[in-house]
């Protein structure tokens, strides 16, 4: 695994690998690795000869009221992982590497980065936006693998992808949990015990409306309803907000006969958890 930190060098070692014909995937993370990122190494691996990541904090997409300082920064425990996961390139740059003295140049995704977390992030996006789309031009990637957590981030991205015409596909892959059902983030391990227990209630208000999809209710005022019914029981997870939306727009839609994604964001404490499911269109 070889370890890169500049973007001189990381374009040189990409544009090697292209030249020789390799499919190359790339899985961006802000680092503090857990399995939910390594699912995505191993679809990379599965679907890519060669496989890169890279690991950075992104300043700019972080408001100045957010969690940047404390943002863990587990550099050397997640290179011990990406090794065991078999990974060839890790682009590790520094902020003055990514955003040189003078940089004004943004990347914005008008409308759908500015809903869900979008609307309670402002301008989180842009900064999202920008340094992937730096990310692209640095490793021109044939592939890029991206969590369905992250839902909102999933729909910006594709929608920059096609607006701009990058040479590549996004790749979307599933939700990974813990066994009692907590969806893997790097801010999990920010929760207290007690915390982490209360934030239980946003996977089982999801599951809660999964199960009401499944014996034939589609109305998506009726599973606002029931999500928040259950995020009700938990009076200490704070709701963000509530959401049935088109997984691509992430726009309100008004029912899940053609598919939709349900979405929470909520507070445990001090740190702010998000988690969705897809629903499949029905057939017939």
């Amino acid at each position: 695994m070889k370890v890169v930190g500049t973007i001189q060098e990381m374009q040189s070692a990409c544009r090697a690998l292209r030249l020789a014909g390799q499919s190359l995937g790339l899985v961006p993370t802000m680092g503090a690795l857990h399995d939910g990122h390594l699912s995505l190494v191993r679809a990379s691996k599965a679907t890519c000869g060669v496989t890169a990541v890279s690991i950075f904090v992104n300043p700019t997409q972080f408001a100045p009221n957010e969690d940047l300082a404390k943002y863990p920064r587990t550099f050397e425990t997640d290179c011990l992982a990406l090794q065991a996961g078999e990974v060839d390139l890790v682009f590790a740059p520094t902020v003055a590497e990514m955003y040189p003295p003078g940089a004004v140049t943004w990347v914005e995704v008008a409308e759908v980065s500015d809903r869900l977390d979008g609307a309670s992030r402002p301008g989180h996006f842009r900064g999202v936006a920008t340094v992937v789309a730096k990310l692209f031009h640095i490793v021109s990637p044939t592939h890029a693998f991206f969590g369905q957590k992250d839902a909102a981030q999933l729909a910006v991205l594709r929608k920059m992808v096609r607006d701009l015409n990058f040479d590549l596909e996004i790749v979307g892959c599933p939700v990974v949990r813990e066994a009692d059902g907590l969806a893997m983030s790097s801010r999990n391990r920010f929760l207290q015990a007690e915390e982490r227990q209360h934030a239980l209630v946003i996977s089982q208000a999801l599951r809660e409306a999964g199960r009401i999809v499944a014996s034939g209710v589609t109305s998506a005022d009726q599973l606002v309803e029931k999500m928040a019914a259950v995020m009700r029981e938990q009076p200490k997870v704070r709701v963000d907000y509530i959401a049935v939306a088109d997984p691509n727009t992430l726009e309100a839609i008004s029912d899940v006969r053609q598919g939709g994604l349900l979405a929470i964001a909520a507070f445990a404490g001090s740190t702010r958890l998000i988690d969705n499911i897809l629903i499949a269109g029905r057939t017939g």
